[in-house]
């Protein structure tokens, strides 16, 4: 059966309180005093505390904001183009993911013996890759199956998950490795839009690996407890293809994020969700564990009343959002590392379900279990 056995985390060096980046914003806009309160008001009203990020401006005075190594713009406002911002990726996603790969292997094997290599990732894109670079730092088999989720967004992890499972159902000897990293705060736009205030109010860098493979619960990590996937589910809600979308410019990569889509995850977060317990045979009741992706605090406001949770039910993810923000695809397996290593202090029979968000409006799905 199909198992996480580990999940590592990284973040870059930069960590930005939510206020500091409030302010970043409203001298870059240059916005007046009534914008300045409408973004002030959203600002506290995010449930964000810190963001981390490869950038250090957004901490900075204006007159040590950096322009040619690590700034997405300069310090008269003009923005680095798409292939300088593409440079920036290429600099720092790797480093970000060995940092999240060593922390997933230590103790548990030689990361030699990673037989499938899985990357994911919507904020940056060049060939070779990040998945070439990852081999070749890691000195991995030159051989070694690897594929790329690309350009899919915040569930692009769980797509990824389903990946890992196909492989390790008809590999048994598979050890594979997914890493998740996203650099969303490359993409920061000068232009003061509604679209561009809410990505700049979210979104955060970060990286995760995941190591799964076909092992008895424990068998590798000792005292840690092994996840085990138990099935899927996913849903297109085309009416909100427009509401949260991701593209390309020459102005780099631009983020389409309505109001409104939390008002189309309330309409069908309860069909999915039943529709993902049906699946796999089991009540509502029988969810000890809830890993959701914090798109925004609105977001996980609209499940926990659609789904007659209670606060606990939604801690783990509200906490990621308040010491993180949205990192994209990897925020939902930093909320799956945290509580297994809650069950890791407090062993206990558990199943999780978990669920992301992304552009289409699309939703995935997973459950998962510790025996």
């Amino acid at each position: 059966m199909a198992e996480i056995i580990s999940i590592g985390t990284a973040v870059p060096a930069y960590r930005h309180q939510q206020d500091d980046i409030l302010r970043f914003m409203q001298q870059v806009h240059q916005l007046d005093e009534t914008d300045k309160r409408k973004l002030s008001f959203l600002y506290r009203h995010s449930g964000i505390q810190t963001r981390y990020s490869v950038l250090p401006d957004y901490s900075l005075p204006e007159e040590e904001w950096t322009v040619t190594q690590t700034a997405a713009i300069s310090a008269n406002g003009t923005l680095l183009s798409v292939d300088k911002r593409m440079a920036l990726y290429k600099q720092e996603a790797l480093p970000l993911s060995l940092q999240a790969i060593e922390q997933c292997m230590e103790g548990v094997m030689e990361v030699t013996a990673v037989t499938h290599l899985i990357t994911v990732s919507c904020t940056g894109m060049s060939a070779p890759g990040l998945d070439l670079e990852i081999i070749e730092a890691l000195q991995l088999s030159p051989g070694i199956f690897r594929t790329s989720v690309n350009f899919m967004g915040c569930y692009a992890a769980v797509h990824a998950l389903k990946l890992g499972k196909m492989i390790c159902d008809t590999e048994p000897q598979a050890k594979v490795m997914i890493v998740a990293t996203e650099l969303c705060t490359l993409h920061f736009q000068q232009d003061y839009t509604p679209d561009n205030a809410a990505s700049a109010l979210l979104f955060a860098d970060g990286s995760a690996a995941i190591l799964m493979a076909n092992q008895p619960a424990g068998a590798a990590t000792g005292s840690k407890p092994a996840l085990s996937i138990d099935g899927f589910c996913a849903n297109i809600a085309f009416k909100g293809k427009l509401d949260m979308a991701w593209g390309i410019s020459n102005k780099g990569f631009l983020m389409s994020l309505s109001s409104y889509i939390p008002h189309l995850i309330k309409e069908d977060i309860s069909g999915l969700v039943q529709e993902a317990l049906q699946k796999s045979s089991i009540n509502q009741q029988d969810i000890t564990h809830w890993c959701i992706h914090p798109g925004g605090r609105k977001i996980l406001d609209e499940i926990e009343h659609q789904l007659t949770l209670d606060a606990n039910d939604l801690r783990f993810s509200r906490k990621v959002l308040e010491d993180y923000g949205n990192m994209s695809s990897a925020t939902i397996l930093f909320i799956l590392k945290d509580i297994l290593a809650g069950l890791q202090h407090n062993p206990q029979p558990a199943r999780i379900f978990g669920v992301a968000f992304g552009p289409g409006l699309t939703m995935e799905t997973f459950i998962a279990s510790v025996k």
